[in-house]
């Protein structure tokens, strides 16, 4: 399972907070670890039965992608997810309580149906957010999990450190996913390490230099991607990533 924005993001939950207010935005990525780049679209869209968020990421191929894959390879992969959160109660007690219904999927073969309940929280000014959601995976077609379960945490926090227009974000996911690594680069070797567990934590801090220049819709910053036994890799990783939003 990859997972990039994700899931239950920060924005969604700030837009919740503000009335269910729909956003779409586009993001654009260059990984300083890896040496390519990913463009990110992401949407978010409320109503009276609850809220809907998803987002696609395309992996572009680098220079030795293409010497591989041949010279038209514009990118080497695709990923996306899909959550609805259902709440019918808004007027209850229990109106932060959602049902979180969710699709993964890859270009790969990858697909994961997710099914859990999601809580937000929020400051009394609501410019801190907080979602958590657990979910029990069912892997479609690619992978399985001893514990087939995930959870997932998210941030959103304006004005931060009480600079105006600046937002740090990012999610954290724990999920139970089966994996094997081949540790020693040798295939004839078999896998050295088999592991039941994966994380993934993506902070990212944005600065709205647009509203000095009359373009309020730009935002520049960028994330550190921390994971462990995370896409092919096995233990700890970090790469930092430098970008570029556009909010429409």
């Amino acid at each position: 399972m990859s997972k990039k924005i994700f899931i239950a993001c920060a924005i969604a939950a700030l837009a919740f907070a503000q009335g269910a207010k729909a956003q779409t935005n586009l993001q654009m990525f260059y990984d300083l670890g890896r040496g390519y780049a990913t463009t990110t679209f992401e949407g978010f869209y409320g109503d009276n039965w609850g809220d809907t968020f998803f987002f696609i990421d395309h992996y572009y191929a680098t220079s030795a992608d293409r010497e591989n894959l041949g010279a038209g390879t514009a990118f080497n992969g695709s990923y996306f997810e899909i959550e609805r959160n259902l709440n019918f109660w808004h007027d209850s007690k229990l109106k932060d309580l959602s049902v979180r219904v969710e699709y993964d999927g890859a270009t790969w073969g990858a697909g994961v149906a997710c099914l859990g309940l999601n809580y937000f929280l929020h400051s009394a000014d609501f410019k801190n957010i907080y979602t958590v959601a657990v979910m029990y995976d069912h892997h479609i077609g690619y992978g399985s999990a001893s514990v087939p379960l995930k959870f997932s945490g998210v941030w959103g926090m304006n004005d931060f450190l009480g600079v105006e227009g600046l937002r740090f974000s990012g999610f954290i996911d724990i999920w139970g996913l089966d994996s094997q690594f081949d540790t020693d680069n040798n295939p004839l070797n078999g896998y050295e390490k088999e592991t039941k567990l994966s994380i993934l934590t993506e902070p990212q801090i944005w600065y709205n230099v647009g509203k000095h220049i009359g373009v309020e819709n730009l935002h520049l910053g960028g994330e550190v991607e921390l994971s462990l036994n995370f896409a092919g890799n096995y233990g700890f990783m970090c790469n930092p990533c430098i970008g570029a939003k556009w909010i429409f």
